[in-house]
């Protein structure tokens, strides 16, 4: 089968492992929550590596930089939301750093692949 580019990058790897992880821990969050912050956590977090690979597919480095920049404010949404998870209580300290880390690693790659894309431009 065919690899695309996007399936060889680490930052769309580990964005798809994030999704992964997050839908797994917010499986236990209070049903109360189904339509408010699990839906909001499920949607900002798989709108990170969605729109990695969106902008991947176009032509222009200054579309692609864009959306990866999109992706970026996707990826600050969820740490948003991971806070206040924690702060409610539906995840642990433990659980929370070791997302913070992988988001921490996540946010590091796409800025380094948007800074790629934006000196690819020519003025």
């Amino acid at each position: 089968m065919y690899q695309y580019y996007f399936g060889k990058l680490d930052v769309w790897k580990l964005s798809i492992d994030m999704c992964l992880k997050i839908y797994s821990i917010t499986a236990d969050f209070p049903n109360s929550e189904k339509f408010g912050i699990t839906s909001q956590l499920r949607r900002a977090i798989t709108s990170v590596p969605t729109n990695l690979v969106e902008g991947l597919s176009r032509d222009s480095y200054k579309d692609q930089a864009r959306f990866s920049t999109i992706s970026y404010g996707s990826l600050m949404e969820s740490l948003n939301l991971l806070i206040l998870a924690s702060r409610l209580e539906y995840i642990n300290e433990e659980t929370y750093t070791d997302l913070r880390k992988d988001l921490d690693e996540i946010s590091n790659k796409i800025n380094a692949l948007k800074n790629s894309q934006l000196s690819r431009i020519k003025n």
